[in-house]
């Protein structure tokens, strides 16, 4: 077999041995064609790698399996890189067998917890119970956010803030994790509002679903997804409602967003119907005061004859734009460009 030294024209290379390890011989040329083959091995992983990135962005449908593969394009372009560069430096890598339990021991004693995450990233990978743009949330330590990368040590989680997040691998095999996209799917979400007492439950449930039904970022109604207005409670101010809604993928990768939106369309919509929209109020109910009572008493108290007076609801306020529902129909990628591309044209919320 042709020495890679030679293939690259390096012969005029001294070949003379510079030391001796464990039985290994170690010589400049040989140690120069470990480097070369390194070299070589991971400018082909940095180019694979990146061009199966690009395809992966620009593909609508398969993006898990071209992710699938640029991991595994990736990590074994680096191992047969590392095993030709260790053959090509004068290892005999037949005998590495020698040398297992003392790995074995190593690995062990100091490296359990990297090879624990490296393999956990395998079964992320390999099970796609959660996958690259998938929007997870980790209740316990207050995480939420889309999967923009799953890394050999740690997922990288992206908040709508723009923050990324390092997860530990381990996390998403050992502790629960809520997927609210998984495969491409959306949930049902319930925001409540109240109205007054004495208000018309049936127009409150037309003008609000015909608001809902407007959205953009609601899903059309099907046999099992239907945008509904519950009445569940007789609350202590007036009667609470829940609309209840499909909302489209993107909608719900901006819960908070998606939720004041929803909550500005339903405020419109009692608006414009004329619903009245209960205000906090004390009601306080006088017997006696100063030894009098009834109007005697409200009249010593300066209220006059009758009952205080209730405050008022304020005026409706001109209709404004919603800014929630524009962060809900913001582009991801116009708006959190992935680093270190340089910077585009982003759309504005």
């Amino acid at each position: 077999m042709t020495n890679p030294i030679q293939k690259l024209g390096l012969d005029t290379i001294e070949q003379s041995q510079i030391a001796r390890i464990a039985g290994i011989n170690l010589t400049l040329g040989g140690l120069v064609s470990a480097g070369v083959i390194l070299l070589i091995a991971f400018a082909a992983h940095w180019l694979v790698t990146r061009s199966l990135r690009r395809v992966r962005e620009r593909s609508d449908r398969s993006r898990q399996a071209i992710y699938l593969l640029e991991r595994l394009a990736g990590y074994g372009i680096i191992v047969v890189g590392v095993m030709s560069a260790l053959s090509a430096a004068g290892l005999n890598l037949s005998s590495l067998t020698v040398f297992a339990g003392a790995l074995g021991i190593g690995v062990g004693l100091g490296l359990q917890g990297v090879v624990k995450e490296f393999v956990s990233g395998l079964f992320l990978i390999f099970d796609r119970m959660v996958s690259v743009g998938d929007y997870i949330e980790i209740e316990d330590i207050g995480i939420r956010g889309a999967i923009m990368e799953i890394g050999p040590r740690a997922t990288r989680v992206r908040t709508n803030d723009n923050v990324n997040v390092l997860v530990p691998n381990s996390r998403f095999i050992e502790q629960p994790v809520t997927n609210w996209t998984m495969k491409g799917d959306t949930r049902r979400i319930h925001v409540p509002f109240t109205v007054a007492y004495g208000s018309d439950r049936g127009q409150v449930r037309d003008a609000v679903l015909t608001a809902a039904r407007a959205s953009p970022f609601t899903l059309p109604e099907t046999e099992a997804r239907k945008s509904q207005v519950w009445l569940v409670a007789f609350g202590d101010r007036g009667l609470s409602f829940e609309l209840v809604v499909w909302p489209t993928r993107d909608a719900v990768k901006r819960p908070a967003a998606m939720h004041a939106a929803y909550t500005w369309l339903i405020a419109d919509a009692l608006d414009t119907a004329g619903v009245e929209v209960p205000v906090p109020q004390t009601d306080l109910r006088l017997r006696t005061a100063f030894g009098l009572d009834g109007e005697e008493a409200l009249k010593r108290l300066g209220y006059g004859v009758g009952s205080p007076p209730r405050p008022t609801g304020p005026q409706s306020p001109a209709r404004t734009a919603n800014d929630a529902a524009d962060d809900v129909m913001a582009d991801d990628e116009a708006e959190m460009p992935e680093p270190p591309a340089p910077p585009k044209a982003r759309q504005t919320d």
